[in-house]
């Protein structure tokens, strides 16, 4: 089993939210990657979905030894209900992320999984420098 988690929207270290600093303590930092996805505006947070192209969405990779414990407050944030998951909002996946120095690692992320209305896309697949980060 993957013990990496990649964040790519409020999730990553500039946004210090509360429930990010439940696991932090838990997770070493390995790098800025991508993984093959599109991403999208959806106001307050970024959403991801599955792509049917080339495109990529960046985000930071960690490494965790406490995987089981990471995993199950992540999924309370994201609203993932593994029992569940067609009444999840986000879905977690397992994602290969290709790290800046050209390393590939399997990864836990969240996929959007309702509607996206009128997001906006984010062409650079990068939530940061969307926000001007």
């Amino acid at each position: 089993m993957a013990d990496h988690v990649f964040f790519y929207g409020t999730l990553m270290s500039p946004f210090n939210r509360p429930g990010r600093q439940r696991v932090t303590p838990k997770l070493h930092y390995q790098g800025r990657g991508t993984i093959h996805a599109a991403l999208f505006d959806l106001g307050i947070y970024p959403a991801a979905i599955p792509a049917n192209d080339a495109s990529r969405v960046w985000g930071e990779l960690y490494e965790t030894s406490d995987l089981s414990s990471v995993l199950a407050v992540l999924d309370e944030i994201e609203g993932h209900r593994p029992s569940e998951p067609e009444r999840s909002l986000y879905n977690r996946v397992l994602a290969d992320v290709t790290l800046e120095d050209g390393r590939v690692e399997q990864a836990w992320t969240y996929f959007y999984n309702a509607p996206l209305g009128r997001a906006e896309r984010i062409q650079s697949g990068d939530y940061l420098l969307h926000l001007g980060l």
